[in-house]
């Protein structure tokens, strides 16, 4: 059955008791999150290696499936991938990394950067859409659980209010965190693309986070809890289209902001432990080839290769290739040929990312 969508704000206090304790710990988790994401000394190492790490997880939601191992090896190759699936979680990562820049120039999340955004991930300008049809079905049963508004001005229409309650924070008195899981309903329940209206959707909450300065890396990725409860999400998703009731879902999401915050502080944490191993190793062993940008490449890419080294470091190709050799040697890196070339697998970054 076809809904009419109410127009944001919400017109009532959903900020309960129990959402308001939630919104406590969540904002704890990711005050403590952006702290630790300072201390890296190169955020591009983060910026590369979790953003590929959030694309797998959020396309696996839509069922497009791909190993970390072919998510990690397609940034070796210019527009070589192991498979279609592994295309779009790279087009995923892509859309997040040009959407931060967006929202880092102007301090906006509007329908223009949100467009821009769906564009890359799906790689086409088809914009919102503008014929009707569009109807969200149950995976296992095809039954229709929700249709979308149909008609092209009714979109914009409440793509314009949505892109207002983003930006303006008078138009509603409510914790950020609470705003970003209304957006994020509001926005799937629009639903105002053809396709990719889910990981654009992941996308923008991460944006919010980012404009509003509780994060200032795009690093929390809440895809990984979503697929571990992702009968809970559309089930909740549903639930506030058919009640008006938002209790259980802004519980859900914020839930999703403190566990995730604190899931990725781990992760840092051990990378960062890792990066001080490898420092001090290869600066002990071999002070003439260290330095900081060979460290910052062996994290920044968890698969590198000579052509990298070269461009990073500014060296030869006989120079890039007798680090990578040495380090092979040593065990710090393992060497995997892939096609006619080699490639320099950093294992242990690799481990404590796939969760291996």
């Amino acid at each position: 059955m076809q809904h009419s969508l109410p127009l944001l704000p919400v017109q009532k206090d959903i900020e309960t008791k129990a959402v308001l304790r939630k919104t406590t710990q969540a904002h704890k988790a990711l005050a403590e999150l952006k702290g630790i994401t300072s201390s890296i000394p190169n955020e591009n190492i983060l910026l590369e290696t979790l953003t590929l790490r959030e694309a797998k997880e959020s396309s696996a939601i839509e069922n497009i499936i791909s190993t970390f191992d072919e998510v990690y090896q397609s940034n070796l190759f210019n527009n070589q991938f192991a498979s279609a699936a592994t295309k779009e979680v790279y087009l995923y990562a892509q859309a997040l990394k040009k959407g931060f820049q967006l929202v880092k120039e102007h301090h906006l999340l509007t329908n223009n950067n949100i467009l821009q955004i769906q564009a890359v991930v799906e790689e086409n300008k088809a914009g919102f859409r503008k014929l009707p049809g569009t109807k969200l079905l149950n995976d296992k049963t095809g039954e229709v659980v929700y249709t979308p508004p149909q008609d092209y001005d009714t979109i914009v229409s409440l793509m314009n209010n949505l892109e207002t309650f983003i930006n303006d924070d008078s138009v509603m008195d409510a914790d950020p965190l609470v705003k970003m899981a209304i957006i994020h309903h509001q926005f799937e329940s629009i639903h105002p693309f053809y396709d990719g209206n889910g990981r654009t959707g992941r996308i923008i909450n991460i944006l919010y986070l980012t404009q509003k300065e509780l994060l200032h890396l795009p690093v929390l990725y809440l895809s990984h809890y979503i697929i571990k409860n992702k009968n809970s999400y559309y089930q909740l998703l549903q639930k506030v289209r058919d009640t008006g009731e938002w209790e259980e879902w802004l519980l859900y999401m914020l839930e999703g902001v403190a566990q995730t915050s604190n899931e990725t502080i781990i992760l840092i944490t051990e990378i960062k432990k890792l990066m001080q191993q490898f420092k001090q190793y290869i600066r002990s062993k071999y002070p003439k080839m260290y330095s900081q940008d060979l460290l910052n490449n062996l994290f920044k890419y968890p698969y590198t290769k000579i052509e990298f080294i070269q461009h990073d470091l500014n060296v030869s190709r006989n120079t890039a290739i007798r680090y990578l050799e040495t380090l092979v040697t040593e065990g710090i890196l393992v060497k995997h040929k892939i096609g006619r070339d080699n490639f320099y697998l950093n294992q242990k970054l690799f481990t404590l990312l796939s969760g291996e």
